[in-house]
C-alpha cells in the first residue's frame, strides 16, 4: 500500500477490485479484464492484481498478456512463490516440457518444506512436484536409452558414477558432497564405496565371519543388557531425524571400542572378534575412534539420512545377520549387505538404511583409515583432532 493513498484511492481500488473478482466469477472475463487494468492504473505494484489480471488473461485466452502480467509479477518479486508456480503452468501448456518443468522446479526450491505449504497452494504445488517427478523420470529413462551401450562400455567401477551422471541431468537427485561433523580434511575424493583392492586384509576378516557371528548370538543370549540405544540425546538437545529413535532400542549398539576408548568387558566376551580386528591397523583419530560395535537395527526400522564425523577416516561394516528386506545407501549407491562380505565407504557422505524385515539385523561396524591419505596426513590428522580436544578445556 503507497503511503500517498487516501481514504477515497482505497475505496476505489477496493471497489474496483471487488467488481473485477464479481465479474471472473460470472464468467465475464473481458470486464474483469478492463477493471484490473483500471485498479493497476492506480496500484501498479499489486501482486494479487497482476496475479488475477492473469487470471483473467487465461479465461479469455490472451496468452500473451497472461504471461506479461505473470513476468510483472515476478519482475516485482523474483520469489513470489504464486508467480512462480503460475509461470510454470503457463509454459506447460505454451511451450516446452523442459521450460515448464525448470520453472516448476524453481518454485518447488522457493517453497518452504511440505509440512508447510500453504493451504491455497498446496494442491498447485504438488502438481508442480508431480510434473517435475514425471519430466525428470522420463527424461531419465531417454538418457538411459541415448547412453546405454556407452556405459555399458565402461569397467564396472565407473558406471555408478555415470549412472549418478544421468541421474543429476535429468534432475532426479542432487550432488551428494562430504560434510563431516569434526574434523574434515580438504580435497579428498568423495568415494561412496571403496574398491576391495584398498583393503589387503579384507579376505583374511572375511573368513572369521561364522566365528564373529557365533561370539555375537553368544552375547544377544547372555548379555543383551550390553546392547545400548545408538541415538541417545540429552534432555534439551535439538534432535533433529533422531527424534524417533532418540533412546530407543530399535538402533542399538554393542559397543567394543568407543571412541578410541576399549569397553574391556564387552572385549572379553569376544575374543575372536578383537584377535581378528587386531591383524590390520584401525583408525587412531584421538576423541574420535577406533569405534567398534555390534549393531543391531530392529524390524521395520529405518536410520534416517545423516553424516559422519570425519572423513579422515572411513567405516567398514562386516554383515552378520541379514535378513531380506535390509538396504543400505551412501550417497546416490544403494547396495545390499551380504553375509560375511565387507562395506567400506566414507560417512561423511549422507548415508540411510532400512530393515524391512520380520527379523533383526546385525552387522559389525569399524573404522579405518582413509586409504586415500598418506601416513605423514594420518599424523597430522591425530594432532589436529588432539588439539581440537584440548583446546578450551
Amino acid at each position: 500500500m503507497a503511503e500517498h493513498d487516501t481514504a477515497e484511492t482505497l475505496a476505489q481500488r477496493k471497489s474496483l477490485f471487488g467488481a473485477a473478482i464479481d465479474a471472473l466469477q460470472k464468467g465475464d472475463a473481458n470486464r474483469a479484464h478492463t477493471l484490473l487494468l483500471e485498479v493497476l492504473a492506480i496500484a501498479p505494484d499489486d501482486l494479487l492484481v497482476l496475479m488475477t489480471l492473469s487470471s483473467a488473461c487465461r479465461i479469455k485466452k490472451d496468452v500473451p498478456g497472461e504471461l506479461q502480467a505473470i513476468n510483472a509479477a515476478l519482475t516485482l518479486d523474483p520469489y513470489y512463490l504464486p508467480g512462480l508456480l503460475a509461470r510454470g503452468y503457463w509454459c506447460e501448456a505454451h511451450s516446452t516440457r523442459a521450460s515448464a518443468a525448470t520453472a516448476l522446479r524453481n518454485a518447488l526450491r522457493v517453497a518452504p518444506p511440505e509440512s508447510q505449504w500453504p493451504d491455497f497452494l498446496r494442491s498447485q504445488l504438488q502438481r508442480a512436484r508431480d510434473y517435475v517427478q514425471r519430466y525428470s523420470a522420463d527424461y531419465d529413462k531417454y538418457l538411459q536409452q541415448k547412453l546405454n551401450d556407452l556405459q555399458a562400455a565402461l569397467p564396472s567401477t565407473l558406471q555408478s558414477r555415470w549412472q549418478e551422471a544421468r541421474s543429476l541431468l535429468a534432475g532426479r537427485s542432487q550432488p551428494y558432497t562430504s560434510q563431516s561433523n569434526q574434523l574434515h580434511v580438504p580435497r579428498l575424493p568423495a568415494v561412496t564405496f571403496f574398491e576391495r583392492e584398498y583393503f589387503p586384509w579384507a579376505d583374511a576378516l572375511e573368513s572369521h565371519t561364522t566365528v564373529i557371528r557365533s561370539e555375537l548370538e553368544n552375547v544377544i543370549a547372555t548379555h543383551p543388557a550390553g546392547f545400548a540405544p545408538y541415538i541417545a540425546y540429552k534432555l534439551g538437545d535439538p534432535v533433529n531425524q533422531w527424534q524417533e529413535l532418540n533412546h530407543s532400542l530399535r538402533w542399538s549398539s554393542y559397543q567394543l571400542w568407543r571412541s578410541g576408548q576399549p569397553i574391556t568387558e564387552n572385549l572379553e566376551r569376544c575374543p575372536e572378534t578383537a584377535q581378528a580386528l587386531s591383524a590390520f591397523a584401525m583408525a587412531d583419530i584421538s576423541g574420535l575412534c577406533p569405534n567398534v560395535m555390534f549393531s543391531a537395527l530392529a524390524p521395520h526400522t529405518q536410520i534416517p539420512p545423516h553424516h559422519g564425523e570425519t572423513n579422515a577416516r572411513i567405516v567398514v561394516h562386516l554383515p552378520l545377520i541379514i535378513p531380506a528386506g535390509c538396504r543400505y545407501r551412501v550417497g546416490f549407491d544403494e547396495c545390499d549387505w551380504q553375509v560375511g562380505k565387507i562395506l567400506a565407504f566414507d560417512d561423511t557422505l549422507e548415508h540411510a538404511a532400512r530393515n524391512d524385515s520380520d527379523q533383526l539385523r546385525v552387522i559389525l561396524i569399524f573404522d579405518v583409515w582413509n586409504p586415500l591419505l598418506t601416513v605423514p596426513e594420518r599424523k597430522l590428522v591425530g594432532a589436529m583432532a588432539e588439539a581440537a580436544r584440548i583446546f578450551g578445556v
